[in-house]
């Protein structure tokens, strides 16, 4: 069936639909990654967007389940190059087509995505249609697509309640150290008649329980739209987490007295966050250590009176290099975000930059000046990406470690 791309500056990419069979308005995004779309597609900070992946051939080695980052896929819709409707890869549970279909995703593929990108880079993100409905012209749809805002997107992907996960008390828990994995016949042959346990586990990087020295570390996780493998890069640690919806009181959360405190990623315009804001205030005058990833670290930017704006295209990708400030070296990281702090409005006396990104300069961490507090715009625990900058939870363990 055929399929149409309108963007709000009235380009038109014809291609064939792919997934669910329905149309969406979404903010056109591109991400780089080579490998990882099933990580991109279920991570919340998607949510009110359409994601068009650069590299040509997307699907090959199907769906992994347990490589999902959330309960179900965030993006509004899915635009490739190429679809692979045959998946080769020993953990595969289902094609990206099925995927699709199962959570009713709308897609688009064989359209020139490299010619999407180049327009985005150039004119700046927009938002698009995506429709199987060959009448409908730009004229009609012009007004819907510029209209269009993701909105209150982080009450949607936060969790509902209060959730724990409990740190490992072994390393023999996690998965087997990366490079070291060896294939079982055996445990292969029961996973796939049915038995979950024997799966193989996600490859683990971690060499030491540091957040169980003496007893588990309680981290407070405050869920805007958390990736899974925050949460599961603490536990795999030590750490016992707490896992909180967006909207919990900063009282609720220092009652339970946490040894840390985490502000997770998500979706959407920070300023549209004022309540959480207003709670993140009162996090920053407690005395608890804090670290914050992506939407957490522009929120906390902006509860201590700096600004953020947002960028032309965004930064989305497993391949973008960024500075640590303290010892210059150039780390490879995993991104997803739209908007950055400004450090032109940056009060130094309050916060100074601790990373900035290699390529445009722009802001990607901030040391809190008098506080044991730090912030990274990037993603550490990766998902998918390199994991180059994961000892960044190894830094926040320690501070806990040393209240």
């Amino acid at each position: 069936m055929k399929a149409r791309l309108i963007l709000e500056d009235g380009t038109v990419f014809t291609g064939k639909h792919i997934g669910a069979d329905k149309d969406v308005v979404s903010e056109i995004v591109f991400n780089t990654s080579m490998a990882g779309y099933t990580e991109v597609f279920t991570d919340p900070s998607y949510a009110g967007q359409a994601v068009c992946m650069t590299y040509p051939l997307i699907g090959n080695y199907g769906v992994c389940l347990d490589d999902m980052e959330s309960e179900k896929p965030w993006v509004d819709a899915i635009i490739v190059r190429e679809l692979s409707h045959v998946a080769s890869n020993f953990r595969c549970d289902m094609t990206v087509q099925e995927f699709m279909d199962k959570y009713q995703i709308p897609g688009i593929e064989g359209i020139d995505t490299r010619a999407l990108v180049r327009l985005l880079r150039d004119k700046g993100t927009m938002n698009g249609l995506i429709t199987t409905n060959e009448s409908l012209t730009y004229d009609q749809v012009k007004d819907k697509l510029h209209a269009y805002t993701t909105g209150d997107v982080v009450s949607k992907v936060s969790c509902k309640e209060k959730k724990f996960l409990k740190g490992v008390e072994s390393l023999s828990e996690n998965g087997p150290l990366s490079g070291s994995a060896s294939f079982n016949k055996e445990d292969y042959e029961a996973s796939l008649k049915g038995d979950l346990s024997k799966r193989e586990k996600r490859p683990a990087i971690v060499k030491e329980l540091n957040g169980r020295k003496t007893r588990p570390l309680k981290i407070a996780l405050l869920d805007l739209g958390a990736k899974k493998n925050i949460a599961d890069s603490l536990a795999a640690r030590g750490c016992d987490v707490t896992i909180y919806p967006f909207d919990t009181s900063a009282e609720e959360i220092l009652r339970d007295e946490p040894d840390g405190i985490m502000l997770s990623n998500g979706p959407g315009d920070p300023k549209d966050c004022r309540g959480v804001i207003e709670e993140i205030k009162k996090l920053y005058a407690s005395d608890v250590p804090i670290f914050a990833i992506c939407l957490g670290h522009q929120l906390m930017a902006l509860a201590t009176g700096a600004d953020t704006f947002k960028l032309k295209y965004g930064h989305r990708g497993g391949n973008h290099p960024v500075k640590d400030l303290t010892n210059g070296r150039v780390y490879i990281s995993s991104q997803n975000h739209g908007y950055v702090v400004d450090m032109d409005k940056l009060d130094r006396n309050v916060a100074e930059p601790a990373f900035i990104n290699v390529n445009d300069g722009t802001n990607e961490g901030l040391k809190y000046v008098g506080k044991n507090i730090f912030t990274v715009q990037f993603h550490p625990e990766a998902c998918p990406g390199p994991q180059d900058s994961s000892y960044l939870f190894d830094r926040f363990i320690d501070m806990c470690e040393e209240r």
